[in-house]
Formats: C-alpha cells, structure tokens, sequence
C-alpha cells in the first residue's frame, strides 16, 4: 500500500523533477488500468506497454473518458476487488440517475493526502480549528475530503453540515473557528446573520470557498469574492475537484489559481475538437487521477471550463494552475451571438446587495440554449428594479436577459428540488422535459 505522506519540500520540485516523476506514475497508472479495469483492459489492448519514457505519449493516444462513458459502463470501471471496497460515494450522472463512485482504504488514504497539500499549500496549521458547513452524509464525498484532509494537517474539524443559520451561529460564538468551508452564497448570508446578532466572527482568518467561483478569469478575486472578503475581513480561497477524480485544485496563499498535484493527476485543457489548449487558453478540463484503485479513470472529461497558467506562482511552486471555472460545456448558452455561462450572472448577482436568491431557466432549441430568464428573490427594504438588474447583469455577461422578481418563498421552492441536498440554480427547459443541471460535486 502506497504510503501518502506529506513533504512541504517536495512542494517546490523543478519541472524536471515533476515531469520525471510524473511520467513514472503514469506509466504505472496505465499499467494498473490495463491489468485491472475491465473497461481499459480493453481499450489498452493493442497499446505498448507503458514506461516512464513513453507514458505521455501513450496517454495522448488513448480517447478521452467522458461522462457518458460512466452512465454506460459504471461497473465496468472497477477495478478492485469488492473486499477491497472501503466507501462508495454517488456522482450525478448523465442520465440523471445517480452514479455510484468507489474507494479502497488506499484511494481514501490517497483523499485525505490530496486535501492536506491542499489546505497547507493555502496556510492551514494544527492550531486551526475548521468549521465545515458542507455535508459529509447523502453519499457526498467532498465533506468527508474536507475533514479527513483537516485531521491531516492536524487541525480541529467541526462538522456541522448543511445546517441553519442559527446552528452555524451559535457554534461559531462558541468554539471561534479560525477557518470556515463552505458555498460563497451561504458564506454572504451568514455573515448577514452572525451581524445582526451582533456576533462578531473576527476570528475567522480564512474562508475555504467551494462549488461556486469568487475568482474571475486572471485569478483575482472578483467583485463577489472581494465583498465576501471584506465582509468577513478574512481572506478567501477557492478550492475545485470532483467526485470520480478525487484530485484538487485549492489556492495557495499566494491566490493565483489552484495548484496541481503532481503526484496525483495529470491535467489537459482541451478544445471542442479535443485539441491541447495553451497557457490561459479556455477549454474543457479533463484528468487523469494518478495512484487511484478503485475506480482508476484515463483522459476523464470532467464537463468544466476552464484554463491553466504555468509560470512559476509567487509561492513559488512550479506546478500548473488551474483557473476558475467558467461554466459547465453542457450549460454553455449562446444568446444572441453572445457565449454566457450560467456563473457569469451568479457572480453579478452575488455581488449585488438586497438578493437573496436566484436562478436561471434556459430555453433548449435543437439541443443550443439560446435563450434564458434570470428569476431573483430580493429583500424588502432593496430599492433594485428589473431594469437596474438586467442592466447589470448586461454590463457584465455582455447580453441582455430578461429579469423577474419573485418572493423568496417561491424561488426557494425552485432551487431546491425534491430531496437536493445543495441549491440547483440553473434549469435547462426544451420539448421533453425541465432539466436539473449542477455545476460539480464541490
């Protein structure tokens, strides 16, 4: 069993270094999925076998994985033993049916390691003591990521979950966490509550944000993320990943885009012709977890957009970075000649004073969203009008959408459909059927 131990040293490796060892995890990691999974064993059968001095080649050979790929063929993706199974997570799935995602003790060994280079990479100590107001029940692996990367670095974990207001507020008076994890849009209204019962959270040093962007395109924060900064005078940081890689993307303190792994993934940025996109050219990520048992994945199209950066970051690691996320591929609409991604107007939304909520339904023509209403909730002493909201929203998606404003009540009913266990904001409607669309796991 591989031993995931953490070395702050081998952090600021050169680029030879990383490539070298790189190659050689690869070479492996093809090898195991050849000789392990029933779905690559096929797939690899006419492949050379890899080495380190051919695993990038080989890898560029071999087609992508995509999503469908799982709904199609999810058992055929295991690769051990079921004695060896420790935990299984579900995913959502193209076809709208939950996927199941399994670990071995290994690949949960391999989970907590991740989240440790990742919450050190952005400052946290043992001293800290880290509230998660995410779940880690329903089957969701990124809470039990969170924490188990937390006891890694030796800090205190409290895991209140998807609580209420109240709860989070309470145990935030009374244990003064240093660092708090959760959505940007839960962070902005609990620092709403924790204001008007007087609490006050200057304790709070860091916010660890996830499933929703506070950055925009060159890594800054954007006009969301600087309010939610400011509000809780604390800094923030982005962090990204999914459930079948189970590999993240977390700011480092310097706050330039999430760091790469290089012991656990290699990461493409590829074009809609499944072409390698350059430095800070945008396109669909897609990874390859490296050491991973369970359900070992080669090329995974993950369905996010996004770009990388590869000079060296002011930290002073040497490892690839991956911006935010701009939109899921499948949510990409194009309105009037113009490209949108649902998150562009969330962020512009997030950034108003007196919403709060929101959601989009987009109108599917011939399988393009081409056009879209934008649906909010707004507190009543907010002077915002339709027209002030589709004029913001326009200066910054670039387009006009038309707005409604509707009671809180209503909107709440609409974002959390059925038994969700996080807000789904974004609906696609066409002749069948209203589709849920999330943007990711975290």
């Amino acid at each position: 069993m591989r031993q995931f131990k953490y070395n702050r040293q081998r952090e600021f490796l050169n680029r030879d270094v990383i490539r070298d060892e790189q190659a050689q995890l690869l070479a492996e990691h093809i090898e195991y999925c050849r000789e392990k999974s029933p779905y690559y064993a096929k797939m690899c059968n006419h492949v050379p076998v890899a080495t380190a001095a051919n695993s990038f080649d080989i890898l560029s050979s071999m087609p992508f994985t995509s999503k469908d790929d799982l709904s199609e063929n999810i058992n055929y993706f295991v690769a051990a033993p079921e004695c060896d199974i420790r935990d299984i997570s579900f995913s959502s799935g193209t076809t709208g049916a939950p996927l199941p995602i399994v670990y071995t003790e290994n690949d949960l060994r391999r989970l907590a390691y991740n989240e440790q280079k990742a919450f050190m990479a952005c400052g946290m100590t043992p001293l800290d003591k880290i509230l998660l107001t995410c779940t880690m029940d329903r089957c969701f692996i990124a809470g039990l990521a969170y924490r188990e990367g937390a006891r890694a670095v030796g800090a205190s974990v409290i895991r209140n979950g998807l609580n209420s207001l109240e709860s989070h507020a309470g145990i935030i008076a009374a244990i003064k966490p240093s660092i708090i994890i959760g959505v940007p849009s839960f962070l902005k209204k609990l620092i709403k509550f924790l204001i008007s019962e007087n609490i006050d959270p200057g304790f709070v040093k860091k916010l660890i944000c996830i499933g929703e962007p506070v950055r925009n395109s060159n890594c800054q924060l954007s006009l969301a993320g600087s309010l939610l900064e400011e509000a809780w005078d604390a800094k923030v940081y982005s962090t990204y990943a999914s459930s079948e890689t189970i590999t993240s993307f977390c700011d480092c303190e310097a706050g330039c885009g999430g760091h790469l792994h290089h012991d656990l993934a290699i990461l493409e940025i590829i074009d809609d012709n499944g072409n390698q996109c350059g430095p800070g050219e945008q396109g669909e990520v897609v990874i390859t977890p490296l050491q991973m048992e369970g359900m070992p994945l080669l090329r995974f199209k993950t369905g996010d957009i996004s770009q990388y950066f590869d000079e060296k970051c002011a930290c002073g690691r040497s490892t690839p970075r991956l911006g935010p996320i701009a939109g899921r591929k499948q949510q990409m609409m194009k309105i009037s000649g113009t490209t949108v991604y649902p998150e562009t107007v969330f962020s512009c939304l997030e950034a108003l004073p007196g919403i709060i909520d929101y959601y989009i339904i987009a109108q599917s023509h011939d399988g393009h969203l081409t056009q879209a209403e934008v649906t909010v909730s707004i507190s009543s002493d907010s002077t915002l009008t339709v027209e002030t909201l589709s004029n913001r929203i326009a200066a910054t998606a670039r387009v006009r959408l038309p707005v409604a404003i509707k009671p809180y009540e209503q909107v709440c009913q609409q974002i959390f459909p059925g038994a969700s266990r996080k807000p789904v904001r974004f609906f696609i409607v066409d002749d069948k059927e209203t589709r849920h669309e999330h943007s990711g796991d975290n």
